[in-house]
């Protein structure tokens, strides 16, 4: 497995993550990811180690907290030889303080994440979302209290604009604080939306990606077919509403691409969709899910090879898409304001 610097910390994490949404399955939405039990989650994560994945990908809301016990009981005993992502922010109950990035919820989250994980740090601390109403003072002076007394050992940050991250990353320069090292995206080859504006501030300000759903909320997995109707075991039936919207015809086209490189390289399709991220500037990891032993060692196999130029080319041309302003406007100056990727 190869590990890749995290933005410009000092912390190496392998190139594939995984992703523990499917541990528990606590009511009607999670339950549509998985539900891993201690004694599949152990034996998932025992998968994970022996191929050099040893990073763990969870937050405080998935299954109201239930993911983040069955982790904890997964890693028991082998705590120094793992690391634990873990997220704070959305809403953990019914009170005006129970969500948000506020010093009050931050602090009560971290803890009751540690309680429920059962170690006493966090390796990488997000936030899962921007809390517009609270100081960016009051959450960065939290983060990096934290990140002193040593309960959280690295912060990041999640879903957040490009003028959340620059702001904060400001803020945490002028009073010389920590500074998030990543930013956890969603990012796939039928959503190249981060590549306008979010990777070239991570390239410039040195935040590493972290990628979730790289095969865009389940529609790269090589069941959904032109023609066809959605499988019957597919989660879409009831999560589609609650992820990113996707043209059916645009699907399709980069789906057609995929079963060409297919073709060309023996690979499946999943194992395509996440090379090709693993080759994209700033993606320090990317986060693979799995419902069981045969879906993760399917997604382990996404590692330990590179797609073509030609191929990736293919795959770029098929998922090409227009451009808001001011973005079809700057790739005409790419002389001096160069796109990272092809646009």
């Amino acid at each position: 497995m190869e590990f890749r610097q995290l933005g410009k910390s000092g912390l190496k994490v392998p190139s594939l993550c995984f992703g523990t949404g499917t541990f528990a399955g606590k009511g009607d939405f999670f339950k549509e990811w998985g539900a891993s039990d201690v004694k599949e989650a152990t034996r998932l994560v025992d998968i994970c180690m022996e191929a050099g994945v040893n990073l763990f990908d969870t937050a405080d809301i998935y299954s109201d907290g239930a993911s983040e016990e069955v982790l904890g009981k997964a890693i028991a005993g082998r705590r120094d030889q793992v690391l634990v992502s873990t997220k704070a922010t959305f809403r953990m109950g019914k009170g005006p303080n129970d969500l948000g990035s506020s010093r009050h919820h931050l602090v009560r989250a971290c803890e009751a994440s540690l309680r429920r994980l059962g170690t006493d740090y966090i390796d990488i601390y997000h936030l899962h979302g921007f809390d517009a109403l609270t100081p960016l003072e009051e959450t960065l002076d939290t983060l990096n209290t934290l990140v002193r007394s040593g309960k959280v050992r690295y912060i990041a940050c999640s879903n957040f604009s490009g003028w959340h991250l620059m702001k904060s990353l400001s803020v945490s320069e002028r009073y010389g604080w920590s500074r998030y090292a990543a930013h956890q995206v969603y990012y796939s080859l039928i959503g190249r939306d981060y590549e306008q504006e979010l990777m070239p501030l991570g390239l410039d300000q040195g935040v590493g990606a972290i990628v979730w759903s790289p095969l865009g909320w389940g529609r790269l997995t090589g069941k959904l077919r032109r023609g066809r109707p959605l499988p019957e075991q597919s989660r879409l039936h009831k999560t589609a509403d609650y992820g990113p919207p996707v043209d059916d015809e645009y699907l399709y086209k980069v789906v057609d691409a995929l079963d060409e490189v297919a073709a060309e390289t023996g690979k499946s399709i999943p194992q395509i969709a996440l090379n090709w991220l693993l080759q994209r500037p700033t993606v320090a990891t990317v986060i693979i899910g799995a419902r069981n032993e045969e879906q993760l060692r399917q997604n382990l196999g996404a590692a330990g090879w590179n797609l073509t130029t030609e191929q990736v080319a293919k795959l770029d041309a098929a998922s090409k898409i227009t451009l808001p302003y001011p973005y079809w406007h700057q790739r005409q100056f790419d002389e001096r304001n160069p796109s990272p990727v092809p646009l």
